[in-house]
């Protein structure tokens, strides 16, 4: 019976060697000084969070919306909200808030070589350092300073960090005025469009309403008729006239014809009357479908009252657009007295008591995490290669 030799026991090769080292270099000792910055220089960091929601005058939004002009006063507070959330990021705020609080030197308190604090009160990771350009200082803003915006209400919260509860506060609260008056400005460019719109609307209107009047004014003095329509209905009454007496002499004919002679000189000057008659009469019916030769000028009757009804549909469409333009005008000045949009704050800024960030375990771990990865995927990458080899 042949029995196999004893397995020898396991050592530690090269490579073995070379993946421990690897890890302790990569690894553990990056993650080790990590969480020793973070222990031991890492400043605390305190959270102060507001919350706020742009609101729009309801009474407002539906008197706009009644005179078209919704678009320029009443906005879209989804808008607004969007508008809100770059305005806190902005480089713009960035200044102001620098220029009212000095956040540059709050912020580069803990740089290396700046104040009396000591070694141990060095944080270069945390801080910026004194002399950082605007660019940098919002770029270290987005850092500090977070913003959430939820589209479906419209609610815009923020959190400030800062090295002192009295500061994120404050910050907090600049933020908060910032953007009360950046609102304010939109109410009053909203504002200052409504009125010059409703302003250039009502000259227009205005302008047109003189235009069509004096078109009327010229048509008159040309054709010396004040309005055609009453001269139409004398007109008429002098047809229906003219038949009346037509129809009398008809009556006194036939009767003088049945009771006398036909030598009567009467007959003839009754046949002579009725021949006058309808001869005016003829005449009356040109004047309507013809030239009419009793005005003053020589013009297509049926043309003129044409022409006028068109001149008057022109002149009532004239005045209503201006009596629209009057309103929207009045409204447009009703509205600029008053706010259409405000901010409303449903969350006050807050002053912190403990010191929430840096999260030096949730930091240290991702340190560690990422390390691990990058370790793991180098040394799979490494062997691949080396087999192929």
């Amino acid at each position: 019976m042949n029995v196999q030799p004893v397995v020898s026991a396991a050592k530690m090769a090269r490579r073995h060697w070379g993946l421990l080292t690897s890890f302790l270099l990569i690894v553990l000792i990056p993650t080790v000084l990590a969480a020793f910055y973070l222990a031991v220089f890492a400043q605390d960091q305190y959270r102060s969070t507001t919350g706020f929601v742009v609101r729009q005058d309801e009474g407002n939004s539906a008197a706009s919306s009644l005179t078209g002009l919704a678009q320029f006063v009443g906005g879209s507070v989804s808008s607004d909200g969007d508008v809100l959330f770059e305005f806190v990021q902005s480089q713009h705020l960035v200044l102001e808030i620098d220029a009212k609080l000095d956040i540059r030197n709050h912020y580069a308190q803990h740089w290396p070589g700046v104040g009396d604090e000591g070694l141990l009160d060095a944080d270069p990771v945390f801080s910026i350092w004194p002399e950082v350009s605007i660019e940098d200082l919002s770029d270290y803003w987005q850092r500090m300073v977070r913003v959430s915006f939820n589209q479906g209400t419209g609610l815009v919260e923020v959190q400030v960090l800062a090295f002192d509860p009295a500061m994120a506060q404050s910050i907090a609260q600049e933020i908060l005025n910032q953007s009360q008056v950046m609102i304010n400005a939109l109410n009053d460019t909203a504002r200052a469009d409504a009125m010059r719109y409703a302003n250039a609307d009502l000259v227009t209107a205005l302008d047109r309403l003189k235009g069509a009047r004096e078109a009327i004014t010229r048509f008159r003095t040309r054709t010396q008729i004040v309005d055609p329509l009453a001269d139409l209905q004398g007109r008429m009454g002098v047809m229906t006239n003219l038949q009346q007496q037509l129809a009398e002499a008809l009556i006194e004919f036939d009767l003088l014809r049945d009771t006398n002679t036909s030598s009567d000189p009467r007959l003839a000057q009754a046949k002579r009357r009725i021949e006058v008659i309808q001869e005016r009469i003829l005449s009356e019916r040109k004047n309507f479908t013809g030239v009419d030769t009793t005005s003053a000028v020589a013009e297509d009757y049926p043309a003129l009252l044409a022409e006028y009804e068109s001149l008057l549909v022109d002149q009532e469409f004239a005045e209503e657009a201006y009596r629209l333009a009057l309103s929207a005008v009045e409204v447009a000045r009703s509205n600029a007295t008053r706010q259409s949009r405000y901010l409303a704050t449903y969350i006050e800024p807050t002053r912190p008591e403990t010191a929430e960030f840096p999260q030096r375990f949730v930091l240290g771990g991702l340190v560690c995490l990422f390390l691990t990865l990058l370790w793991g995927v180098g040394a799979l990458v490494y062997y691949s290669i080396r087999d192929r080899q």
